[in-house]
């Protein structure tokens, strides 16, 4: 595993798309084994700057920096002890769950490929599902499908993007528990985009408030409920996003409420 203080250090980044600046010098990092997530309303640059960690979008300018190697330089090294899930992005839908599960394996140089997915099956209950299509399960099945090829290559580093979206909640409760498993037992890092408040404060170390594709604030979720005078993530996160900011004032009076 790691022993990089960070697993991810990201300064200066920006993403200009022709006349629309999509992520302006966005600096953060993720501690080894931490959970961050990143929370923005529609368009303040979450998918974007994952979109780079990922290596599928150039950065305009800035540095990203993961399990101390520079992605500009070692992407294809990087990759391979990253992985990524999201409820928006389908696997191919006319071949079955083993079948993905088998070409991710081996688009990652999982060594034990059948072994990696008989583990896989069994740890998200996969096992009556394994010869179906992927177009075939429910919302629930198809987020297990997903999240287990995101485990897949055993990653460092597990990008979410909304992972327990249109879910019930017990399923949602579930995936929850078993991100919370998988990175006790492999210390992994998680970066987190949700709007699920309530999941970002079960989950979350650190928030970081994306607004316009800047930074707008950041912190433990405990902290920062604190420093708005708000009663939950979820009304900070209106503030941000509606752009009412923090007023030290404000948040005295409503604190002695």
């Amino acid at each position: 595993m790691n022993e990089q203080k960070y697993a991810v250090a990201v300064e200066g980044l920006c993403k200009t798309f022709e006349t629309v600046v999509a992520v302006d010098r966005v600096s953060f990092s993720i501690p080894a084994g931490s959970t961050v997530a990143l929370l923005g309303g529609n368009g303040a640059g979450k998918t974007t700057t994952i979109s780079m960690l990922l290596g599928l979008i150039t950065p305009s300018a800035g540095r990203i920096e993961i399990l101390g190697q520079d992605m500009s330089v070692n992407a294809p090294a990087i990759r391979a002890k990253m992985n990524f899930e999201s409820p928006y992005v389908d696997l191919p839908r006319r071949l079955s769950v083993r079948q993905n599960l088998e070409i991710y394996a081996q688009l990652y140089g999982v060594a034990d490929r059948a072994g990696a997915i008989e583990k896989l099956s069994h740890s998200l209950a996969l096992e009556e599902l394994l010869d179906r299509g992927y177009g075939t399960l429910s919302a629930g099945q198809k987020t297990r499908a997903s999240l287990a090829k995101a485990l897949i290559n055993s990653p460092e580093i597990l990008l979410l993007d909304e992972p327990t979206a249109s879910l019930d909640p017990d399923s949602a409760d579930w995936v929850r528990t078993m991100l919370e498993d998988y990175q006790k037992e492999n210390r992994a890092s998680i970066l987190l985009a949700s709007h699920n408040m309530p999941e970002v404060e079960r989950l979350a170390d650190h928030v970081i408030m994306l607004r316009g594709g800047r930074v707008e604030d950041e912190g433990t979720p405990g902290a920062l409920i604190e420093k708005y005078g708000r009663n939950s993530l979820e009304e900070v996160f209106l503030d941000v996003a509606r752009g009412s900011g923090w007023d030290k004032t404000t948040a005295d009076q409503a604190n002695t409420n």
